[in-house]
């Protein structure tokens, strides 16, 4: 395994998706603890951290937390500790906790179902500016 940033949790994302693109901005706006880092699940890092997991990246469509050496979320429960993370108001988000989680993925199959239809797609990742720059593995 590549060696990973200490402390820092990492956010895979779909690279080309302009809806992640848009949390991963949202997140790095208000990632005020600079807690998190953030790899395309295309990239080589993304799949070898899937690897790593024991995730298989054929199917996979969803947003994942990985926090080294302690554990991985996907789907809703990912979301929701981004969240946390983030604190401040953006806590409020876990209030999402009492929905059952298979109801919760069920609302996040859908969008991510969806999603290049309702917001698009890009033809590659993003290239993050200088300044962002150190915000991506």
């Amino acid at each position: 395994m590549i060696n990973l940033p200490p402390n820092k949790k990492i956010i895979l994302f779909d690279g080309v998706c302009n809806l992640c693109d848009s949390a991963v901005q949202f997140v790095i706006q208000h990632d005020k603890k600079d807690v998190f880092r953030f790899a395309a699940l295309q990239s080589e890092l993304g799949q070898e951290i899937l690897h790593h997991i024991g995730i298989n990246p054929v199917n996979i469509d969803s947003i994942i937390l990985y926090e080294p050496g302690v554990a991985y979320y996907y789907k809703s429960s990912a979301a929701i500790k981004i969240a946390q993370n983030l604190g401040g108001y953006l806590h409020f988000g876990t209030v999402f906790r009492i929905i059952p989680t298979g109801i919760r993925n069920q609302l996040y199959d859908y969008i991510a179902k969806n999603r290049y239809k309702w917001y698009g797609k890009k033809e590659s990742c993003m290239i993050p500016t200088p300044e962002l720059k150190s915000k991506f593995l």
